[in-house]
């Protein structure tokens, strides 16, 4: 018995013993992380360019606001499949989960629309807008829309953005253009 129960002890040392050493080295990856992602947070995200929150808001006006509402406000019920089984378009304000999205995340749905998981019918509920505006408005936008989110919601969406992708590389043709000389759909 005596036997049994040293050589239960021995295992179970060396298993704490690997477990230790396992932990070290996940350990010392994890604070890099932590370290990494704590250094996001104190650096706080970008300030917004003025003219382009002011483009974008042009261009918010103009095509999301029919849908979104004219503050980001989103339709009535917006959790709430209507009677298609279609979720209604959701706020783009503090009150709704945009912020929740990387920059590469918010551009690809502006550019290539977007059908929620959650419908029941199979066509996109957001429509595609690569053909109506070009890459600067379409950042532009995403650009306006973060200034209707709080100060916590900023630094969540800045580190979602740090993690997962920023905005597309721009193109040859929106970076040779001089400035002013871009598309211009705003009123």
């Amino acid at each position: 018995m005596a036997v049994m129960r040293l050589a239960g002890l021995l295992l179970a040392g060396g298993l704490v013993l690997s477990g230790l050493s396992l932990g070290v080295a996940s350990g010392h990856e994890e604070s890099d992380a932590a370290e990494g992602s704590r250094a996001l947070s104190e650096a706080g995200p970008p300030p917004l360019d003025p003219q382009q929150v002011e483009a974008g808001r042009k261009i918010y006006q103009k095509y999301c606001a029919s849908c979104h509402g004219a503050r980001g406000e989103g339709q009535p019920n917006w959790e709430t499949p209507n009677a298609q089984g279609e979720l209604p378009a959701p706020p783009h304000n503090a009150e709704g989960h945009t912020w929740k999205h990387s920059d590469a995340m918010l551009y690809r749905m502006v550019s290539e629309g977007w059908r929620d998981p959650f419908n029941k019918t199979r066509h996109l509920t957001m429509p595609a807008f690569r053909d109506q505006l070009s890459s600067d408005e379409i950042r532009d936008v995403i650009t306006y829309l973060k200034t209707l989110w709080t100060p916590e919601q900023r630094q969540f969406q800045w580190e979602e953005t740090q993690v997962r992708g920023g905005f597309p590389a721009p193109s040859a043709a929106s970076t040779s253009q001089p400035d002013g000389a871009r598309k211009q759909n705003a009123d």
